[in-house]
């Protein structure tokens, strides 16, 4: 199974609850959205152990999903939960470097040191913004005709849960894994995007294509210093190079590591999901490599994304770019 109504709402924030306890708080979020109210279920605490959710905020985020959000109207719109549009994927989309993300206590005495500290953080900026909208991306529910909400009392009940990744499972939560259906919490500012993600300690990173199901054997969310799947890195990008389409693109991969690395078998996704095998090749450790892309895998000018899998078939390493940092001609990007 995958979520039922997978989507996002687009509004302003209006007003919120931070919900202590240990029975299943959240932090709650008041959104409007065109001219109906919803409510935005953000969970601060897993029912699973480790309860600490992992958290990350990147300020100033940039990544070409956006350019499909910014598309959407006031009010919940459905998202396909596909590649190359408004949804998202932890995994697969490249929205962030999961080594930053980090557990975080949802509650605990003190200023800025929890959850939801730091969702109140930029919640109030949204609030003290007018200019400011909000982008919350899961599972709708709702409209619950003639009841009120139970947080903000408005009515008919309705509102946006799931706000966190949505894959990679384990026991009854395993029934809502799926992918290109993941959550997150996006704020727009006049100067800045700012992106949260949300994941369980007790979710997988390596998920199956089609399911979203974790693979078994496989690490959890967060990489330990020893992970095998940070062997080989991308580093830098030409995606729009100089003179008429078609452009010779490339890419430059790098071995950080101690020992080499013979390429057969590993290979490269762009961001429709088209695959380009790697040259038949090794790499010595630290040594860099400059490959040319060959078709169906392209870069373009518009935006994009890269990954990288090993020769089975699992994510090693990816990367995103706008449309704006591919403007300029011949210009190298750096990762």
């Amino acid at each position: 199974m995958t979520l039922n109504r997978y989507g996002a709402l687009v509004g302003t924030v209006v007003g919120r609850r931070a919900e202590g306890g240990v029975d299943s708080p959240h932090f709650q979020l008041h959104v409007k959205g065109g001219d109906t109210e919803y409510r935005v279920a953000v969970n601060v605490l897993s029912q699973q152990s480790p309860s600490e959710l992992l958290y990350l905020a990147v300020e100033d985020f940039k990544h070409p999903v956006l350019e499909s959000l910014r598309t959407l109207p006031d009010g919940f719109t459905g998202v396909d939960m596909v590649g190359g549009g408004a949804a998202l994927d932890y995994i697969r989309g490249n929205l962030f470097d999961r080594s930053q993300l980090r557990p975080m206590p949802s509650t605990v005495p003190g200023p800025d040191n929890d959850l939801a500290d730091r969702l109140e953080f930029f919640t109030a900026r949204a609030l003290a913004d007018p200019g400011a909208r909000i982008y919350a991306i899961g599972d709708r529910w709702g409209p619950e005709n003639a009841v009120a909400d139970k947080i903000f009392g408005f009515s008919p009940g309705n509102g946006v849960h799931d706000i966190h990744m949505n894959q990679g499972n384990s026991g009854s939560f395993k029934s809502d894994d799926g992918v290109w259906q993941d959550g997150g919490l996006l704020f727009q500012f006049t100067d800045q995007w700012v992106a949260i993600f949300l994941a369980f300690q007790s979710q997988t990173w390596h998920t199956d294509d089609s399911t979203g199901h974790a693979l078994p054997g496989e690490p959890g969310a967060v990489p330990s210093p020893t992970d095998p799947h940070r062997t080989l890195r991308i580093i830098a990008a030409l995606a729009n190079p100089i003179g008429p389409a078609p452009e010779p693109e490339t890419v430059t991969l790098l071995n950080p590591g101690s020992v080499l690395i013979d390429l057969d078998g590993w290979s490269l996704v762009d961001r429709l999901g088209q695959r380009m095998p790697l040259p038949a090749q090794e790499l010595p450790a630290g040594d860099a490599l400059r490959i040319a892309l060959q078709a169906p895998v392209q870069l373009g000018n518009r935006g994009g994304t890269l990954t990288l899998l090993d020769p089975g078939g699992l994510k090693v390493d990816g990367i995103s770019y706008t449309k704006e940092q591919a403007a300029e001609e011949g210009f190298t990007l750096v990762f």
